[in-house]
């Protein structure tokens, strides 16, 4: 059995629902059974701009990057083109699969980010987009499998080159 592991990065401002959104991820062991073992390790960064020097540390090469922002909170989606330049900062122009994800969408009559304009953006910037709710346990898989997928599928491709 082959194991791949793959660093994920989770960025995004603070209070936007990353640590939740982890939470939920982690709570549920039923992900991967396949006939490989994939160990997902997923760094959830403050999103204080005090702690981003000690972060950008701590992920050394990233495998796969979540970006998250509050649906909620026009401010924090702003903040997203930042984070992921951070992180593709230290990629050393490798490929890094990304995704994404507008969360607290439990509170969409809050709206201040619609769903196109993410989705665009997420699309501008090559990562797959996605809408959670860790309060109402809603979608908090997708992302994950999604990263995993494509990181996966980039080590097949590097297997194969």
């Amino acid at each position: 059995m082959v194991k791949l592991r793959a660093k994920c990065i989770l960025v995004g401002d603070a209070a936007v629902g990353k640590s939740a959104l982890s939470q939920m991820f982690r709570s549920d062991g039923a992900h991967f059974q396949k006939m490989y073992s994939m160990e997902l390790y997923i760094f959830d960064s403050p999103g204080k701009e005090i702690f981003a020097e000690f972060c950008e540390k701590m992920w050394g090469q990233p495998s796969v990057v979540c970006v998250a922002f509050d649906i909620t909170s026009a401010a924090s989606f702003s903040s997203c083109g930042r984070w992921l330049e951070r992180v593709r900062a230290l990629s050393q122009g490798l490929q890094v699969p990304g995704v994404l994800v507008g969360t607290k969408s439990d509170l969409s009559s809050r709206r201040e980010v619609e769903t196109a304009v993410a989705q665009e953006w997420a699309q501008s910037q090559g990562l797959e987009y996605f809408e959670t709710s860790a309060k109402e346990m809603e979608n908090c898989d997708a992302p994950f499998v999604c990263l995993a997928q494509g990181f996966h599928a980039l080590q097949n491709q590097i297997e194969t080159a």
